[in-house]
Parts: structure tokens; sequence; C-alpha cells
């Protein structure tokens, strides 16, 4: 190697260092960033929604494509709702139903809107095209609030809905409990990944004054709102991508943690998977447009709600560098000298400190988020087996074919196969 050789050697492998140091540096900022939101949900008291005599009116809007098997529990437990009749609606979107969703959900007496559209697929087309048609009646609403088809919910969910509203609040997320959370470990994964949500960054951000985010279902958007701005998100994560719409007019996203609805997770992985992958796609395209822009506006007004879902939109990002960082770090461990990594940074911090934050996330935290919400026993035994590691660590290379597939958007359909009502969720409950 003669010296231009040399020279340039270095000069890219100084380049390279420098990349892998402020690589290094962001991982751990932003680890040491959702570690303290997660203390903060934690250790804050959670208060209830002060309820208020039933004034708010609300359409509640059900989107549905092949939902059969689902559908009638779900209408049969919100016509049951503790809230008075005269003050909500309840409208199905049967979109691109090939099976007798339509006809089940008429029978139940609900206003049923059928939708095919072979172009425009998937729910935020199918809630934009539902909405407009909600619009276009003579009767106005205070508030529409969104449910799954596959959702079961608490009966006092509008009770909740109308004090927040009452309060001012414009959007609101409900808490987002499991369906089926024991029939296997790919469900009760699922389950444990959004109890540990609900407190540790729904609840935290609701603490912090922060904006918390739309989750896809139990949520609730004021009337007057959303017609003024419109639903506009089409994309794979459409709450997500309505959220950040939203902030970027200054409305945030409330949390009401006393507003519960059961959502059902899927049974084998490959669902979970695909379900996933969507959810990842849906993501990256978000991140694309509005980490800039939200991070921008965050420092123009010096908001750090901003700012925190600029950062929240990052999280793919930082996922896929710490898992390479950890490659490149074993890699350079293997190999010694003479690898274009370095290790300057994790070499500062204590040589315990990765394996504390990974048992603050996988164990102490989850213990404690489920002694706050007071969850049943059983929900502590999936933290013991391997399946809960597995289920989170297989987020790497499900974000890398999110970010390959990033900009598809063919909308994949998740499979029912349980056919629960309001009441075997109260009795499973109270084992």
């Amino acid at each position: 190697m003669d010296t231009m050789q040399y020279h340039l050697y270095k000069v890219l492998e100084a380049f390279a260092d420098s990349i892998i140091i402020v690589m290094q540096i962001l991982t751990i900022l932003m680890v040491c960033y959702y570690l303290f939101l997660s203390a903060v949900g934690i250790l804050r008291r959670s208060r209830g929604t002060l309820r208020r005599d039933p004034e708010k009116t609300f359409a509640v809007v059900v989107a549905a494509h092949n939902e059969e098997m689902v559908i009638g529990p779900l209408l049969e437990n919100l016509k049951a709702l503790e809230y008075p009749d005269e003050l909500y609606d309840i409208y199905v979107v049967a979109d691109n139903c090939t099976d007798h969703t339509a006809e089940i959900a008429r029978a139940w007496g609900v206003t049923v809107h059928e939708r095919q559209d072979q172009t425009n697929r998937g729910k935020g087309y199918a809630l934009e095209w539902l909405f407009d048609r909600i619009f276009a009646q003579d009767k106005s609403y205070d508030a529409v609030v969104i449910f799954d088809a596959d959702n079961l919910v608490k009966k006092d969910f509008l009770s909740v809905m109308n004090g927040r509203l009452l309060d001012g609040c414009r959007i609101v997320q409900g808490y987002l409990d499991a369906k089926n959370p024991y029939d296997t470990w790919v469900t009760n994964s699922f389950a444990i990944s959004f109890w540990m949500g609900n407190r540790m960054m729904q609840l935290a951000r609701h603490h912090m004054k922060l904006s918390s985010i739309l989750s896809g279902t139990g949520m609730c958007i004021s009337y007057p709102l959303l017609r003024e701005m419109g639903w506009g998100a089409h994309s794979l994560s459409e709450d997500l991508e309505f959220t950040a719409r939203a902030l970027m007019r200054g409305v945030k996203t409330q949390w009401a943690h006393d507003a519960v609805v059961y959502d059902e997770k899927p049974l084998k992985f490959k669902q979970s998977w695909r379900q996933r992958k969507r959810w990842a796609q849906g993501h990256w395209d978000v991140a694309g447009t509005y980490i800039w822009p939200l991070f921008l506006k965050g420092i123009r007004e010096k908001k750090w709600a901003y700012i925190d879902i600029a950062i929240d939109l990052c999280k793919p990002h930082i996922v896929l560098v710490s898992a390479v960082n950890f490659a490149l770090t074993i890699l350079d461990a293997l190999l010694g000298e003479g690898v274009m990594t370095t290790t300057i940074v994790t070499n500062a911090l204590p040589g315990y400190f990765w394996w504390v934050v990974i048992a603050l996330i996988l164990f102490v935290f989850p213990v404690l988020s489920f002694l706050r919400d007071k969850l049943p026993w059983r929900s502590y035994l999936g933290l013991l087996p391997w399946w809960y590691p597995v289920f989170m660590y297989a987020w790497i290379p499900i974000l890398v074919a999110g970010f390959v597939h990033r900009d598809r958007r063919e909308w994949s359909h998740t499979e029912h196969s349980r056919s629960l009502n309001y009441g075997d969720i109260v009795q499973e409950e109270s084992v």
C-alpha cells in the first residue's frame, strides 16, 4: 500500500468511526429518553376521567372487511353501552366484503354503507369514504368514535369520552387491551407489549402534557375538527398519520386510561408478522413525511410535544442502527484490532449498562406496569418463558422488511378465528 492509499484508508476509517460514534450516541440518548418516559408512566398515578351527565353526541363508526365472524358480538356490545341511545348512532362501512358482514350488521339495526373499490383499498380510504357520507347528512354530532370490527368495548367507553370532550379535548385515544391475551404465546406477547405501551408511553405522555398517539381503534375525534381538516390518512398506519397531521395543526391527541377497548390479537406468529410488517411499512411512510416538519415546528415554537412525536417516528431508524452497532461491536470483539469500527462510546459506560437496560425493558418495567394497572396474575406468566423476548426482537427483521416495501400500500387482512362476546371478556378478567 503506497502513501496515498494509506492516507485514503485512514480517512475512510476515521469517517466510518465517526459515523458509528454518532450512531452509538443517538442510540444511548434514545434509550435513556424512553427509560425516562417509562419511569414517568409507572411512577405517576393514573386519575380517572371526571364523569359528567351525558351530553355529547357520537357517530360510532366500525370499519369492516369480511368480518362476519366478529361483527355481531361487537354490535351487540355497542348497542348495550351505558350511554343514552338517542345520543349515539352506529355506522358500519362494509369495505370490499365478499361475505355476510353487511347482512349481519343490518340485522342489528345499524346503518350500513357498502363500498366496492378495488383501486383505493384499505381502512384509511374506507373511513374517508364513510366520513364523507356522514358529513353529507343533515344530522351532525359532537364527535366520531372509531372501532375495528374485531373489537369489544367496555360499557362506559362513551361516558368517559363524554367527560374528556367536556374537558375540551378534541382527539382522544382510549386504552387498548387484548380480547384474547392467553390464547397463544403470540397473543400473550402482543398483549404484554400493548399493556406496557399504554402505561409507559401513552400515559407517560399524558402526564407530561405531550401528545399521545392514535392506535387505530378506540379513537374519539371531534366532529367539527374532522370535518374541517378531513381524514386524509391513506397510509398503512392511518392512525399514526392522522396523529401527525393533527399535531402539525397544533392539536394534540389526549389519552383516556379508563376508556377501554379490547382488540383481537393474531393467534400465529406468521399472522403477527404480516400485521406488524404492515404497521412497519406505514411507519416508514409516515416518518418520511413528518419527521422533519414536526422537529422543525418544535424548534420554532419551542414545544417539546412536536419533537417527541418526531423522535417516536425515528424509532425504526434507531432500532436498526442499534442492531447494526451491536453486530459491529460483536465483530470487533471477535476479530480484534484492524476492524473499521470503534466502541469508544459504549466502552465509556459501565460494563453492565446494557444488561441493566435489557432487564428493565423486558422484566422490571413490565412487572411494575402490571402492578400499577392491577392486571390479573396470569399476565405475569408471559414474562417468564422465552417467547416475549423473541416476539420483541423479531421487530428487527420486520422493520427491515417494512423499509424495503415501504412504498407498497397493499392492505393485508388479519383473519379472525374466535367470536367472543363482552360477557366472555368480563368472565375472563374475573379469573
